[in-house]
């Protein structure tokens, strides 16, 4: 999946984030990347990101 490959993800990118208290629910949280914060090349939940707004998840799909 393009979402677990850090070198997929831009800063600026639009993308959709699982939260960590959104876990259970899978409420997704939409938003435009600001920081990458996973080093690693891939990660198999997604790569951990900061959003604009704040908001800290791991990518599950990137939008555009």
């Amino acid at each position: 999946m393009p979402s677990r490959t850090r070198k997929n993800i831009h800063i600026g990118a639009n993308v959709s984030i699982l939260e960590k208290h959104n876990q259970r629910t899978g409420d997704l949280t939409t938003g435009v990347v600001k920081t990458i914060l996973t080093n690693s090349g891939s990660h198999p939940h997604g790569i951990k990101v900061r959003l604009e707004n704040g908001k800290v998840g791991r990518v599950k799909s990137i939008l555009g």
